[in-house]
This record gives C-alpha cells, structure tokens and sequence, in this order.
C-alpha cells in the first residue's frame, strides 16, 4: 500500500497484456484539487511508443498500483505525431 503519493515514482507500469511500457519517473498533479492528473514516463518501450518517447499518460488509466503499476488500458502503440510539411515556413 502507498503511504504517500511520491512512493509511485520509481515504479514499474505494465499495460494490462503484462507488457513492461516503463518506469514512472514524476507525476502530474493538480494543485486546486489536490490530484494526481497524469504519470511521466521517459524511457518507454520501443515497441509501444515510437522512438521510446517520454509519454504522460492519464492517471485514470492506471487499475492498480502496488509493487508494480498495472493499467487498465493502453493503446496498442503511440506514435509520434506527425510534422506539418509547412511547419516553420515564415508568412509573407
């Protein structure tokens, strides 16, 4: 059982096929509500998100948390999001 919220980090997260995505390396959390929003993840699988790309992925997600993180969902791969072709041309 966590005793406090800090006690995520470090942790392993697996998608519900058991599959290892990471290690939680920081949280997102909501100041107003006093809630955790989001988990930081940066080294990821290659084999689910493109180039091993940090994702924050929404607490919601999350089933359980004990020794490890397991999610109730996941997607079967994130990629990484695409460039516009025009991105960083100037307007004249």
């Amino acid at each position: 059982m966590l005793e406090e919220v800090s006690d995520i980090i470090g942790l392993q997260v697996y998608t519900p096929d058991g599959v290892f995505l990471g290690n939680v390396n920081n949280l997102q959390i909501n100041l107003d509500d006093c809630t955790v929003e989001g988990v930081y993840i940066e080294d990821t699988n290659p084999i689910l998100v493109e180039d091993s790309k940090p994702i924050i992925m929404p607490y919601r997600w999350i089933q359980s948390v004990g020794d490890v993180v397991v999610l109730r969902f996941f997607p079967k791969r994130i990629g990484a999001p695409k460039k516009d072709e025009n991105e960083g041309d100037e307007v004249k």
